[in-house]
This record gives structure tokens, sequence and C-alpha cells, in this order.
């Protein structure tokens, strides 16, 4: 089967490239595709080195399956391209996520709907996927009111140029700012553009992520932070549910709950952290209490890979259930 990876050398492209090969993915011939300034670069994919090639020659080699991790204007111009040529584009930007005829898909929660007619798919914003994951059991068990969710989120989710910043600032050497300020030592309530409602874009997919994947009635409110963290997001959660809950059975939902581990043993300094997430594909759940201040209310601490499940292995896990049951 041809697999295309579009923006093969960003963060998440590169990522991809590395998911495919660990998961063992059914690549029959691997199209690599970037921008102009890095085409002819080549890659390595189990001990083969791929050359990049251009993003319209990889719409003329009709991939079956192209994943596309090259920001929201380049998949808006590209994407409707390659499903022209019958092939089904798996998205990691934003350019579909709201569109109402396009599927916005977390494998574990929703990936039963898609269907062959399906040429362009939506991967959700890195905070969402970790965010839901968790909570769908739990929703059905309980049934969620409201959500309440306060991210801090590493600066490998805004990209290479971040990461440079933070690490310049880390040795003193001027560098062209990214973000508005200094992230090293540092934590900005501003992840994404601030929009007309005064929230950030970032908070804003966190709203209508959630209810166009989980449920259009539950209500949320969100907090972005980006923190002077390499790799991994973290979310502290408050839960209200419609109906009461005992800890230790939603414990054990969570711990049933197929891509999350539990980590909650607080008397041990057992707990999710970023440096533990860092290369692993599960959403890490833990801090897992009571809020006493409300009735069938409940305080989460959820981090995860946001490179990995959080972008690269979220589309790749799409693609698995497309050549199982759907192509």
């Amino acid at each position: 089967m041809k697999i295309a990876i579009i923006g093969v050398t960003g963060l998440v492209g590169s990522v991809m490239l590395k998911v495919l090969e660990q998961r063992n993915f059914p690549v029959g011939k691997l199209i690599l595709a970037a921008s102009e300034k890095s085409i002819g670069r080549e890659m390595v994919f189990k001990n083969e080195k791929i050359r990049v090639c251009s993003i319209d020659e990889a719409i003329l080699q009709k991939p079956k399956i192209a994943l596309f991790s090259a920001g929201a204007k380049v998949s808006r111009h590209y994407a409707p391209k390659f499903a022209a040529s019958e092939t089904v584009v798996i998205d990691n930007s934003s350019a579909w996520r709201m569109d109402p005829k396009i599927k916005l898909i977390v494998p574990e929660i929703n990936a039963h709907l898609l269907a062959k007619s399906d040429k362009i798919i939506a991967n959700p914003n890195c905070s969402t996927i970790q965010l839901l994951v968790p909570l769908l059991a739990l929703h059905k068990q309980y049934s969620i009111r409201r959500i309440v969710v306060s991210t801090y989120q590493s600066v490998s989710g805004t990209g290479a140029s971040a990461l440079k910043q933070l690490e310049s600032e880390r040795k003193n050497i001027d560098v062209e700012k990214t973000y508005p300020h200094q992230i090293y030592k540092n934590c900005l309530p501003h992840c994404d553009d601030f929009t007309e409602n005064f929230y950030t874009k970032e908070e804003n997919k966190l709203v209508n992520e959630t209810q166009k994947i989980l449920d259009p009635n539950i209500r949320i409110t969100a907090t972005a932070v980006r923190v002077p963290v390499v790799g991994g997001h973290s979310e502290s959660v408050n839960v209200e549910f419609e109906n009461d809950f005992e800890i230790l059975e939603l414990k054990q939902i969570l711990q049933n709950t197929p891509g999350v581990s539990v980590m909650d043993e607080p008397e041990k300094n057992i707990y999710p952290m970023p440096i533990l997430a860092e290369g692993k594909d599960e959403i890490f759940v833990g801090r897992i209490r009571r809020d006493f201040s409300q009735d069938n209310s409940l305080n989460l601490w959820i981090v995860a890979d946001n490179l990995r499940k959080g972008a690269a292995t979220n589309a790749i896990q799409i693609a698995e259930h497309l050549i199982e049951n759907v192509l």
C-alpha cells in the first residue's frame, strides 16, 4: 500500500515516520513530501533512505492514504486535490476539524463512524485528544454535565522555532522570538491567537472539538497555558457529572479504558508528568480525587506526549482502522 506523509520534515511529520516504523504499519511504498526548501533531503525509514519530494509530485503517485501535518493553509489547498485522486487524507491541522461534512476522529471514541466515502478525515487538537479518551467511559457511566480544563502545554506544540527560542533563552543567546515574551523560566497564558470572545483559538478548540466528538450538550470552559517544557502536555481537569460516583469504581473504569494508563499513588509520589510520557502513546491519568466543593464532581490530572498520541499516533491509528475495517 502506498502511504504518503505530507510535511515529513516538521516535528509531527518526523514523529509520524518513526511511529509508522515502530507500529510496523503495512507500507508497500512510502512517499515523503514537504515544502520546497526540503525537496531533495533524504530521510530514513526501516534503514532505507527516501528522498523528500514536492507535494505536487506526491499527488501524481496516487497514495492510498496521505498523512498531513503541514499546517492549515497547505491542508486547505492540497487535501481536496489528493481526495480527488481517491487518496484518503488524514489531516493533523485545524483546517477541517469543525467542517460539518468532515469527521473529527479519535479512534478509541468514534472510529466506527468512518466510511469508504470519507476522503478527508480530521485529527483533533492534541489537547482535545488526551482530554477525551479518559473521559469517554466516565461520560458513558456517569454523564458529564460540565468540564473546566486548564492546560500546561509544552513548547513542542508550537513547533521547532519555539523549541529554538526556549533553548536559546536557556543559554542566554539572542534569537527571533516565536512567542511575544520569554518562555524560559516563565508561563504564558497564551496558546495560539486571541479571538473576539477573549479566549484563544486553542481554548476555543477544546470547547468546540469536545462538543463535536463527545457530546454537544457538555458545557466546557478552558484556559490554555504555555509552559517551559520541551515535550508533553498536562491538563488539570474538573468534571461535574449528572450522577454520583464511587472513586474506586471510577478508577477501575479508567484502568480498563484502552489507551489510558492510571498513575495514581500520591503517597508514593507517583503521578503523571511530561517527562514520564515522553515517547509513549498512552494517556496518563492521576491525582484522581473528589471535588468536595460541588456535588458529583471530580478532579483529574492528565498528561500525554503531544507529538505522539496528541498528533502522529492518533493519525496512524485512524489509518490502521481504515485498513482493517473500511478500505
